[in-house]
């Protein structure tokens, strides 16, 4: 005979052990009031205690709500995309959302899918990364559910949180400068407007405004974009460099995976960081402090990012009409020991 499972524990059974009451129980699992310290310390120890699930679905029914939302990001091999997510997931929890995730690579018909789930009411709203404004379901959407683009993508009909990208590349571009690199190659460029990401497109954007304002010619035997944007990719871009036979005395990696890639081939190659040449990367993962040399990359606060973008898709949810915002965070260039030197430059 099959043993009847023992009765889950609800919200008042949690209350009665913790001693408080129920309105306090809900409160700290919503998060939506305030509640101290030592109760809340009570309150999460009982439900601990008696394996208590809060119900995310009757939490989200006074508003028609399921309590879950999706973030998709295009690869989520990356160590940003890793670093990123933990800090949306961290945070949605702290709002008290669940979070299902996503990846949808360069594929639009992924996107319209979860669209289509928004539209459904399967998810409250979406977090969305997308490559291409031209490739998007933001370029053809009639009606969009509640969404944050987060990125380089530029558009106007959806809230979305970014930085500037195009100024963080130009501020990499002429820390290299400073240290008096002239032959400056960039790899993850794509000078094709018909097949360039927004990141590839800004990003060389901001490099080539560093070099115009510096009298330096752009140079596009010097712009590699090996795909996909991984660890293998940094280190092919270095070799096409290399088989192209131009001499250079910088790098700008537009990731840190790039660049550890690039790294990597230089090492191989006998070619010194930073005495030979001097390498950046871009969005301070983890790793890009542990590197040999430390990596100097463009940095900016993943936290207060993820904090951005859900608290716009919060504001979206309870006001659909309300006019798109967009907010641009700052940025700042960190300074390792990749760059600590003027470089003698690769001379084929």
């Amino acid at each position: 005979m099959t043993a009847t499972p023992p009765p889950r524990s609800t919200m008042k059974d949690v209350a009665a052990l913790a001693g408080v009451s129920p309105k306090t129980v809900s409160n700290v699992v919503t998060g939506t009031v305030a509640v101290r310290e030592e109760t809340r310390v009570k309150v999460e120890a009982a439900m601990e205690e008696l394996d208590f699930v809060p119900n995310l679905n009757a939490r989200g029914l006074r508003k028609g709500r399921s309590g879950i939302i999706a973030v998709a990001l295009p690869d989520l091999a990356t160590a940003f995309s890793a670093e990123l997510l933990h800090r949306i997931v961290e945070t949605a929890h702290e709002r008290g959302l669940a979070v299902q995730i996503e990846e949808t690579a360069t594929d639009p018909d992924r996107e319209k899918e979860l669209v289509s789930r928004a539209r459904a009411h399967l998810v409250d709203g979406l977090i969305l990364n997308p490559i291409r404004l031209e490739d998007s379901v933001l370029d053809f959407a009639d009606r969009l559910p509640p969404l944050v683009v987060i990125g380089e993508v530029e558009q106007n009909r959806a809230d979305q949180v970014r930085i500037d990208s195009r100024r963080a590349a130009a501020d990499a571009a002429q820390h290299v400068l400073s240290r008096g690199a002239t032959r400056i190659a960039v790899i993850g460029a794509d000078g094709d407007a018909s097949t360039a990401t927004a990141t590839s497109r800004l990003r060389l954007e901001g490099v080539h405004d560093a070099l115009r304002e510096a009298g330096i010619d752009a140079d596009p035997a010097l712009e590699v974009n090996p795909m996909p944007w991984s660890m293998t990719g940094g280190a092919a871009g270095v070799e096409t460099l290399f088989r192209r036979g131009v001499a250079f005395d910088a790098i700008i990696a537009l990731t840190d995976t790039l660049a550890l890639g690039a790294l990597h081939a230089l090492h191989d190659h006998g070619v010194g960081v930073p005495d030979d040449v001097i390498v950046t990367g871009f969005d301070d993962v983890e790793f890009s402090r542990y590197t040999a040399p430390s990596l100097t990359t463009i940095a900016f606060d993943r936290r207060a990012f993820a904090d951005a973008a859900l608290g716009l898709l919060e504001s979206r949810m309870d006001d659909r009409a309300a006019p798109p915002r967009a907010l641009t965070l700052s940025h700042r260039l960190l300074e390792r020991d990749s760059t600590n030197g003027t470089p003698r430059g690769y001379h084929p």
